[in-house]
């Protein structure tokens, strides 16, 4: 590593405020791993383990960067006494096995609590069950193996709550029924979220790369759309569910809704162009970090060994009010949705850093 390639890793984690970053590596079984530990005053760094199989080691290294800083804001917002963290696997989920998980569990040992992971993207509740016989340091385990189970349920939960609080704000009725909303990214989170949306009689439109996913739902209850057809109609509702970066310099000419509202991390890339864009063509972006905070909600309650799901689903619930008292903070500083929410999150994190 080059003198100059070092000085840019410190100067990311810099500007984003990092305390730690941890490479894996164990060649033997072709593991490579970044965790990210952003801020843990608040408690330890909790966030999931996601394995991609990244174009290069720099973008691997860009979203945990991001994805463990945007953590620390969804834990502080949710009110939850926990900090921000996340890692990544680099390489084609197809490689991982048991011996493979274990090893990686064994580097979380390493930390000895400072990191708590969970299950992302290309990870499955057997992995995180492998992770478990090698480490302690983990939660959203399945019931049968001591968890809370899904966390996916509470996910969707916040989402639907954050959609409505945003069309009360709007409109002054929360009512979905009867709204346009394209869902993108039909995983465990985006079809929980469209059963609660066909509950309410909204008209959701749906589009996944993977055909599989969409095969669940009744062609007359939802309308399926190719990837030509995604921005062609006006939404009331825009709800990003799949990969981050959804909301970008490129999609943001396209995209013709009132407001986004999805589950998806990290929704917006290029800042500087997409929030000065959206207040252009008047779209009310609810930031990801506020209204997806039910998974975390869940593998929060599992870490502090409060396995009441009940619990978990009222504490999601406060994200209607959440989401108004960010508008309300947003119109008040007149600042974006998406800067008065770091800005509420990172008040609480210096808030407890100063006493």
């Amino acid at each position: 590593m080059s003198k100059d390639q070092t000085k840019s890793i410190f100067n990311s984690l810099n500007e984003a405020g990092h305390e730690q970053l941890i490479f894996c590596n164990d060649k033997e079984l072709g593991l490579k791993a970044i965790i990210g530990i952003h801020n843990t005053a608040l408690g330890p760094a909790m966030g999931g383990t996601r394995m991609w199989n990244y174009s290069s080691d720099e973008d691997a290294l860009n979203d945990v960067i991001n994805l463990s800083m945007a953590m620390s804001y969804k834990s502080s917002l949710a009110g939850l006494n926990a900090g921000g963290g996340k890692a990544v696997i680099i390489g084609d989920p197809k490689i991982k096995n048991e011996k493979f998980i274990r090893r990686y569990a064994e580097f979380l040992n390493d930390l000895k609590g400072k990191y708590w992971t969970a299950q992302d993207v290309n990870m499955t509740s057997e992995d995180i069950v492998n992770i478990k016989k090698t480490s302690e340091y983990v939660v959203g385990l399945p019931k049968e193996h001591g968890g809370l189970g899904d966390s996916s349920v509470p996910t969707a939960y916040g989402v639907y709550l954050g959609m409505k609080s945003a069309l009360m704000n709007v409109t002054g009725n929360d009512s979905l029924t009867d709204k346009k909303i394209l869902i993108q990214g039909v995983g465990k989170v985006g079809s929980k979220l469209i059963d609660y949306l066909l509950k309410e009689g909204s008209k959701v439109f749906a589009f996944d790369i993977n055909k599989n996913n969409l095969e669940r739902f009744n062609r007359s209850n939802i309308t399926i759309l190719n990837e030509e057809d995604l921005y062609r109609n006006r939404y009331d509702i825009y709800s990003p569910c799949a990969l981050g970066g959804a909301v970008n310099k490129s999609s943001i000419i396209h995209i013709k809704c009132d407001i986004i509202a999805g589950a998806a991390n990290n929704q917006i890339t290029d800042e500087d162009i997409v929030l000065p864009k959206l207040k252009e063509k008047n779209i009310l972006f609810i930031p990801d970090f506020l209204i997806n905070a039910g998974g975390i909600i869940s593998v929060y309650h599992e870490q502090i060994n409060d396995l009441d799901s009940k619990k978990v689903m009222d504490m999601t619930s406060d994200i209607f009010d959440k989401v108004t008292d960010v508008l309300k903070f947003s119109s008040e500083k007149n600042i974006s949705t998406f800067q008065a929410a770091i800005q509420l999150a990172k008040d609480r994190i210096n808030k407890i850093s100063e006493k």
